[in-house]
């Protein structure tokens, strides 16, 4: 036993989780792996003997891994089961003591342990002031959350002002959530509106479902009154539309800013557009193949020229559409009905693609499953062929990128379990990615969409230039999203992504994990949202797969779609902070009721100092009168 110990020092950290440090032995050492696995049975006598078997697999796979490993190379992350252990601070006793709760399983996989202290580059990103206002963010760093302090006191001053970051910037979404909607295919886009009045889905059925936000919330109908084109909802329903069939699904979504049109893609050439004022309105094609003559081939798109689409996105306008695809980027002039610009931007799949700022529209961005964002300034493709800069730091495909709409921010999520976020001025030049293009610094054979992620070689790419790195999350199964939190209220100074375990992940700017709900705890439709949250003892190798995620503009509210049961029908669940429903399901409409309360109060003749003094403020701008009460207070 001592010998083994001079081999490997196992030590147990805060978190309960086994780590072996390999830092005391060489790739030609061979421990006894009957000693290791006793260790491990030691630390563990509650188990039975029926965990042996995973533990055994366990173990020689930690050990394998660790025997092939770089012995330079330094990671920070643990070998962890599909249940993850259940250890984190975030998991709120989600499995009992009761072994039935616990699900084992042979297969491993590679993590990264989330930061807890905050990051330099990011904190110096706070107080930029390029992420919303700095003042409510400073206060908040000192805990001063008090909502109801921060209202009064903007309420009762000279000027009265209220900004929505005001109250609003620190307020995160909380709760794990309740069932909205349940859906019989798999939901691959599921987003509100610029404006937060629509919510609209996309799903592998073809068909497209737009809500109305604006309205209140309805009874949860019985599923034999449902139509088969319906989901199952509490939510208001506006629209219902079905697709053109394409090939496997429908793949991206996207409302025109004036939430009056819709275009979706498919694993085909054409893109469609339709209106959203009418239920199943007219299809119009948007062809973005090379067929001369504007020839159409059929909803399968198999004439020459052909490929998928895995993104698109309408211009701040509403007249271009930005789509990508087979290696490709393209737009498409709405006005001028004809393709406008076309690059060959990379040697492997476009998964996404955005407009870098929401007014020029001159500035495109793609991601590939090559690893790269690159940078595109339509104003010098013609020319050069290449793109303005290369962000460079994924070392696995990236799944998608997303703006945060001043020209200068984006955030991407990549296979490497990574999400990071990247400054367009700290780009890298076209020179300097040549140089390197070639090299793969990812995991040899490595597929996404399987549920393990091997040990990696490298943390990022050498010439690694993001500003910041977020991990915790499982970028796994499908091609998951990653967003800003909304600018309007909380000045995007949180980002948040769904997972392949199951959770909503939200970091702060600086890096560290400030918020996690578990949708395996979400509570089935119809339950109070305010009312209290209880375990449903989740198991593990059921859980979700949250592939998409949306934060209401409006209030401290986040939808998120998972995938359920092996990949066979979704959900939509609503997830808010937890003191939302109190005050009738609205900030703003808390903020009205007490201006209403304090009017009616003064009406009564019951004014209050602080009253008095805000009448008189408003009265007499810049003057100040001491009255008797004043006296007696001083």
């Amino acid at each position: 036993m001592d010998d083994e110990q001079d081999i490997f020092n196992i030590e147990e950290d805060s978190e309960d989780s086994l780590r072996l440090d390999p830092s005391q032995g060489t790739a030609n050492d061979r421990p006894n792996i009957q000693a290791l696995l006793n260790l491990i049975a030691a630390r563990n006598p509650s188990q039975s003997s029926i965990f042996m078997g995973n533990s055994r697999t366990l173990a020689a796979t930690a050990m394998a891994s660790l025997l092939s490993a770089d012995p330079d190379q330094e990671l920070e992350g643990e070998f962890i089961t599909d249940d993850e252990n259940d250890d984190s601070e975030y998991q709120d006793d989600a499995l009992d003591d009761d072994e039935e709760n616990f699900y084992v399983t042979s297969r491993t996989g590679f993590t990264y342990t989330p930061s807890t202290i905050p990051q330099a580059a990011g904190v110096k990103l706070i107080k930029s002031g390029e992420f919303g206002r700095v003042g409510p963010k400073i206060k908040a760093r000192k805990n001063n959350r008090n909502l109801a302090t921060i209202l009064n006191r903007h309420l009762t001053s000279p000027y009265p002002a209220v900004y929505k970051e005001d109250y609003a910037a620190n307020i995160v979404p909380n709760s794990n959530g309740v069932i909205v909607a349940n859906y019989d295919a798999n939901i691959y886009t599921a987003q509100y509106s610029n404006d937060s009045s629509f919510f609209y889905t996309c799903s592998q059925d073809f068909r497209l479902h737009v809500y109305d936000t604006t309205a209140p919330p309805l009874p949860a109908m019985s599923r034999v009154d449902v139509d088969h084109d319906q989901p199952y909802t509490t939510m208001n329903l506006s629209r219902r539309i079905q697709g053109r069939h394409g090939r496997w699904t429908i793949t991206d979504a996207n409302l025109s800013p004036d939430n009056d049109r819709i275009i979706y893609s498919s694993i085909t050439s054409t893109a469609y557009m339709c209106s959203t004022r009418e239920d199943n309105p007219a299809q119009i094609p948007i062809p973005f193949h090379d067929t001369p003559g504007g020839v159409h081939y059929g909803f399968w798109d198999s004439g020459p020229g052909s490929f998928g689409l895995f993104s698109c996105r309408f211009s701040a306008d509403g007249n271009e559409i930005i789509a990508g695809g087979r290696g490709h980027i393209y737009v498409y002039d709405l006005l001028a009905n004809k393709r406008s610009v076309k690059i060959m931007a990379h040697g492997d799949d476009v998964n996404s693609c955005c407009w870098a700022d929401t007014s020029s529209g001159n500035v495109l961005v793609s991601a590939s499953d090559d690893s790269y964002l690159k940078v595109w300034d339509r104003r010098s493709l013609g020319s050069s062929p290449k793109p303005s800069g290369v962000l460079i730091g994924h070392t696995e495909g990236i799944t998608y990128v997303s703006a945060k709409g001043d020209g200068r921010y984006i955030v991407s999520n990549g296979k490497d379990q990574a999400m990071r976020l990247w400054d367009l001025r700290k780009m890298r030049s076209s020179g300097e990615y040549e140089r390197t293009a070639r090299i793969e610094y990812g995991v040899p054979n490595f597929d996404y969409r399987y549920p393990s992620y091997p040990e990696p070689r490298y943390k990022a790419h050498p010439l690694d230039c993001s500003v910041m790195t977020y991990r915790g999350h499982s970028v796994l199964m499908t091609l998951i999203r990653c967003h800003f939190s909304p600018v309007e209220t909380t000045g995007g100074q949180y980002l948040y992504s769904g997972s392949a375990d199951g959770r909503i992940h939200i970091w702060s700017l600086d890096g560290t994990l400030v918020q996690v709900l578990d949708r395996t705890k979400t509570l089935p439709m119809n339950v109070d949202p305010s009312g209290v949250e209880y375990s449903r003892h989740p198991v593990r190798h059921n859980s979700s797969c949250v592939r998409d995620v949306s934060w209401s503009s409006e209030q401290p509210v986040i939808i998120s779609a998972a995938w359920e049961s092996s990949r066979h029908g979704s959900t939509l669940a609503r997830h808010e902070w937890k003191g939302l429903s109190k005050m009738s399901n609205s900030l703003k409409d808390w903020e009205e009721k007490r201006r209403q309360e304090e009017g009616e109060i003064t009406q009564g003749g019951r004014s209050s100092r602080i009253q008095q003094q805000r009448l008189r403020r408003l009265l007499m701008p810049g003057m100040y009168v001491m009255d008797d009460d004043d006296d007696e207070d001083m």
